[in-house]
């Protein structure tokens, strides 16, 4: 995985735990969600990077 893209996964990872902090401090479900949506997409890429490295070797 490029260090570019292991950066980018790991802003939205924390990006989606604000949100999700936010969401829970303001009782918004919906951005609370959102934040566990970012953070689970930015798991998902992260683990297509992992195998796309797997193939490379």
């Amino acid at each position: 995985m490029s260090g570019t893209d292991k950066a980018k996964n790991k802003i939205e990872d924390l990006g989606g735990r604000a949100k999700e902090a936010i969401g829970k401090a303001t009782g918004d479900h919906d951005t609370k969600n959102e934040g566990r949506a970012d953070q689970a997409k930015s798991s998902l890429k992260d683990a297509g990077e992992k195998v796309k490295d797997a193939f490379k070797k």
